[in-house]
C-alpha cells in the first residue's frame, strides 16, 4: 500500500510549485547577502566601542573562526537533507515532530527580529548622515515600515527579480567594501590620519578586568566586542533555507555557507583596522554613527555619500534575503500545517509562483515588533542583541543534532567533513558555548523578554495543536519524503538520473 504521507507530501507539491532557478552564484549572494559585514559593522560598531574600546575589533577573527566550524556542520547537514525550512526540517526529520516545531519557531523568531534590528540600521545610522537631518525614533520607526513592506513587495512579485537584485547588490558591496578600504587605507595613510595606536587602545574603558571572563552576571569589556562578529556572521544558512529553488542543492549550498563566512571575515577584519585606525582620538565622546562620520570626514563629501549610498544598496539587500528566508521558513512550516493560519500561508501563487501570503503575512509580523520597539530610545542595541543571542542557540542546537544522528544521516550528495568531522564539531561547539555565556550579562534582559514571550506565544499554539489531535497533528513525513520533495519536478528527477 502506499505511503499516506508520501502521497501528501507529493500531492502538496505538485501543485503550483516554487521555481527551481537560484544559481550557484545567487546562493552565494543569499548567504553573503544575509551576513552582510556593510549592515553588522554598521550596525553594531558604535555599540561595540562603548562597550569594549577600540581593541574590541580583536575579537572579529575569534568569531570569524567559530561561525565558520558552524558553517561547515550546517553545510553537511543541508548536503543530506536539502529542503526548504532548513532547522525546521532537520530537527523535525532527525529528532521529533514537536522538536521540529519547537526549532522552526524559534527560527522565525530570529528571522522577525533581525528583519528589524538590519533595517533599523538604515535610518538609525546611515541616513541622518547621508540626508543631513536630525535622527529621531519616530521617524526610524517610519522608515523602517516603509524599507519593510518595499521588500515584501518585491519578493512577492518575483523571486527571479529579488534574486537578480541581490546578486547586483552582492557585487555592488563586494567591490564597493574593498574600494572603501582601498581609499580609506591609501587617503588616511598619504594624509597623515592612520593612527596604528589606536587599533590597541581601551578607549574610554577602565583598563583593569578588560580581559576578564566575568561572574555570574557579568563578562569582561574586551568580551563584549565579541557581539559584533557574532550579530554580523550570522545568516549564512540562509541559502539552505531556499534549497527547493536551487540547482543541486546538496553540492551548491554548502559551498555557499563557507565561501561567504570566509570572505566576509576578512573583509571585515581589513574594514576594521582601517575604520577604527582612523577614528581619531579613541578617549573621545562615541558617535552614535562613528563609521559614517570617519567615511565623510576622510573622503570627502561627495565620494562619502557615493559609498554611504552603497551602504544603504547592501542593507536593503540584506533584509531582502532575510524577509525571503522567513518567508521560505513560513511556507514550509504552513505546507506541512504546522504554523498559525497555515492554511493561508502555505499557498504559493499559481501566476508569480511566490508564497504570496506568507511573505505579507512575515512583514505584517515584523511592522508589529518594530511598533514593540519603536518607543525604545536604545533599540537598536536591544534589536541586535537578541538578533544575536537566537542565532547562536539555533547553531547549538544544529551542531549537537549533527553530532548525535551523524552516523543515521541519509546519505550526503555533494559535501562531507570527512576526516575532520570531530575537529570542527568539538571547535563549533567550543565556540557556541563560549558565545551563550555571554548573554549571562544583565545588559541582556531585554533580548531575554522577548524570546520569551516570542516562546510562550509559540508554546500556547503547539499546546492547541496538541490538544486537538496529540503528536499526531504534528507528524512529519518520514525520510522518504526528502526524495519525494527533490523528485517533485522533471528537471530534479532527470538530475537525479
Amino acid at each position: 500500500m502506499a505511503n499516506p504521507d508520501l502521497i501528501a507530501s507529493k500531492d502538496l507539491i505538485a501543485a503550483p510549485a516554487l521555481q527551481r532557478n537560484i544559481t550557484p552564484f545567487q546562493s552565494f549572494a543569499v548567504a553573503f547577502g544575509f551576513v552582510s559585514i556593510a549592515t553588522g559593522i554598521f550596525s553594531a560598531y558604535g555599540a561595540m566601542l562603548s562597550t569594549s574600546g577600540p581593541m574590541g575589533i580583536w575579537t572579529w577573527p575569534i568569531v570569524v573562526f567559530g561561525q565558520l566550524m558552524v558553517a561547515l556542520v550546517l553545510g553537511a547537514l543541508a548536503a543530506r537533507i536539502p529542503v526548504t525550512g532548513y532547522v525546521y526540517q532537520w530537527a523535525s526529520r532527525l529528532g521529533n515532530p514537536v522538536f521540529g516545531w519547537i526549532m522552526g519557531w524559534i527560527s522565525f523568531t530570529f528571522l522577525a527580529i533581525v528583519l528589524c534590528a538590519v533595517d533599523y540600521t538604515i535610518p538609525a545610522t546611515v541616513l541622518p548622515v547621508l540626508l543631513g537631518y536630525t535622527g529621531s525614533v519616530e521617524n526610524a520607526w517610519w522608515i523602517t515600515a516603509c524599507l519593510i513592506f518595499a521588500q515584501a513587495g518585491m519578493i512577492a512579485l518575483s523571486t527571479k527579480v529579488t534574486q537578480g537584485f541581490n546578486a547586483h547588490a552582492v557585487m555592488v558591496q563586494l567591490i564597493g567594501m574593498i574600494g572603501l578600504i582601498i581609499l580609506l587605507f591609501g587617503v588616511g595613510h598619504f594624509s597623515g590620519q592612520m593612527h596604528y595606536a589606536n587599533l590597541f587602545s581601551t578607549g574610554n574603558i577602565a583598563a583593569t578586568g578588560y580581559f576578564s571572563l566575568g561572574g555570574m552576571t557579568a563578562v569582561g569589556p574586551w568580551v563584549m566586542g565579541t557581539l559584533m562578529g557574532a550579530f554580523t556572521i550570522v545568516g549564512f544558512e540562509s541559502a539552505a533555507n531556499l534549497a527547493e529553488e536551487t540547482h543541486d542543492p546538496a553540492r551548491v549550498i554548502p559551498r555557499a555557507m563557507w565561501q561567504a563566512v570566509l570572505s566576509l571575515g576578512l573583509i571585515g577584519m581589513l574594514f576594521l583596522i582601517a575604520v577604527t585606525a582612523l577614528l581619531g582620538d579613541p578617549q573621545g565622546p562615541v558617535s552614535a554613527t562613528p563609521i559614517a562620520d570617519v567615511v565623510t570626514r576622510i573622503l570627502g563629501g561627495y565620494i562619502g555619500k557615493a559609498l554611504l549610498i552603497m551602504v544603504v544598496i547592501s542593507i536593503y539587500s540584506c533584509g531582502l534575503v532575510i524577509l525571503l528566508s522567513a518567508t521560505r521558513l513560513v511556507w514550509a512550516m504552513s505546507r506541512d500545517q504546522r504554523f498559525p493560519g497555515w492554511h493561508y500561508f502555505r499557498t504559493i501563487h499559481p501566476r508569480l509562483h511566490t508564497p504570496l501570503n506568507a511573505t505579507l503575512g512575515v512583514a505584517l509580523v515584523g511592522q508589529v515588533i518594530l511598533a514593540v520597539f519603536s518607543g525604545d530610545t536604545d533599540a537598536l542595541f536591544t534589536l541586535f542583541s537578541a538578533a544575536t543571542l537566537l542565532p547562536a542557540m539555533i547553531y547549538a542546537v544544529c551542531v549537537l543534532m549533527y553530532a548525535f544522528k551523524r552516523h543515521s544521516l541519509p546519505a550526503t550528495q555533494g559535501f562531507s567533513l570527512g576526516v575532520f568531522e570531530v575537529p570542527v564539531l568539538a571547535l563549533a561547539l567550543l565556540w557556541l558555548v563560549f558565545e551563550l555565556a555571554i548573554f549571562r550579562d544583565a545588559s541582556f534582559i531585554k533580548p531575554w523578554i522577548y524570546v520569551g514571550l516570542m516562546l510562550l506565544i509559540g508554546a500556547v499554539y503547539l499546546a492547541s495543536l496538541l490538544l486537538r489531535g496529540g503528536t499526531a497533528a504534528l507528524k512529519m513525513p518520514d525520510m522518504e519524503s526528502i526524495d519525494a520533495v527533490m523528485d517533485a519536478r522533471p528537471e530534479d528527477r532527470a538530475n537525479r538520473g
